[in-house]
């Protein structure tokens, strides 16, 4: 029998997470049944949906919801021997008993020079919510300006790499000096630290004067009322996020966009990853020939140890991370 170990929510989120909103607790395994196969986690990730997801998708004292890449280590499934590796929506536990139904082999083909964590970054969700939101809901095409905040991150640095690759102009929005340099080092044509700028409806005109086509939003709030006034005519916004609305414990009010969306005619649409799900396979193994061909850079912010799930899902909201936060068993 094996014993997993879990974190639960030992209650709702007030305001910012704090460390005795978990606990640590140790689950016994029963033995897999058949067409079951037993899971040993290898790599977690942290990403900031858990903070909003968790209130409504989640009751205290259940498991912290999350994706993982694990270790088949013990099988009664012919769909997943022993050895082989998979993407599940195991939560924030070492070991898993899964009947098949919340797992996904990761590709066949995947190199032995790319790390599995990248199957939860650029190579995974993180990444094809970056490729959905351009191709998809903004449908941006080559010779477009794209607007990106939280551009650092796991999403923001895909969206903006994918929109180079389409022969975009891209300006990112980033919270420190390095990440803004990071975000040089990937091409894009301009990137500025929005906690410095003495103003950012200046430092958004001065990079893009005639404004912007698109608009992959992450963030929310202030930013999305000053950045919506500047997108041009027929302008399109993928919404993906809004990190910046997540700890609030009073909602933020207006500005409002109405007006601006109704002289200029823009187009603002929220989505969700899974919306695409019967195009996974052919999406990733795109994303996965670009970074073979080093067209796609991943940059990963690991923390290492199991018992430090949520110092690294505190520290990836409180922005310390550039690109994946991953935390490695």
């Amino acid at each position: 029998m094996v014993q997993a170990k879990t974190w639960v929510l030992k209650q709702h989120f007030e305001g910012f997470p704090k460390h005795t909103d978990f606990e640590l607790k140790l689950e016994q395994l029963s033995e897999p049944r058949d067409g079951e196969v037993l899971l040993e986690a290898v790599f977690l990730s942290v990403d900031p949906y858990m903070r909003p997801f968790s209130r409504v998708r989640m009751q205290a004292g259940d498991v912290m919801i999350g994706t993982q890449v694990a270790k088949v280590i013990q099988s009664n499934s012919p769909s997943f021997p022993v050895g082989c590796h998979v993407v599940g929506r195991c939560g924030w536990r070492t070991h898993t008993v899964s009947n098949g139904s919340d797992i996904t082999k990761i590709l066949d083909d995947w190199p032995q020079d790319v790390s599995l964590s990248h199957a939860l970054g650029a190579i995974g969700m993180p990444g094809l919510t970056a490729l959905y939101g351009l191709e998809e809901v903004c449908a941006i095409k080559s010779g477009e300006t794209l607007l990106v905040n939280a551009a650092a991150g796991a999403v923001g640095s895909v969206a903006g790499q994918i929109a180079k690759l389409k022969g975009c102009k891209v300006v990112g929005s980033a919270g420190s000096d390095d990440k803004v340099a990071y975000l040089k080092e990937l091409g894009f044509d301009q990137a500025f630290n929005y906690k410095t700028v003495p103003s950012l409806e200046e430092a958004l005109k001065n990079a893009s004067p005639e404004g912007y086509d698109c608009y992959f939003e992450n963030v929310g709030g202030p930013f999305s009322s000053v950045a919506i006034p500047q997108m041009k005519t027929f302008g399109r916004i993928a919404v993906c996020g809004g990190i910046s609305l997540y700890n609030d414990t009073t909602p933020q009010t207006g500005p409002y966009p109405h007006l601006q969306m109704i002289f200029k005619q823009l187009k603002m649409e929220g989505f969700l990853v899974g919306r695409w799900e019967h195009k996974n396979v052919e999406s990733l193994k795109r994303m996965l020939t670009w970074v073979q061909e080093g067209k796609l850079k991943c940059k990963e912010h690991v923390t290492v140890g199991f018992e430090n799930m949520p110092a690294a899902f505190m520290g990836m909201l409180r922005g310390e991370n550039i690109g994946k936060a991953i935390v490695k068993v």
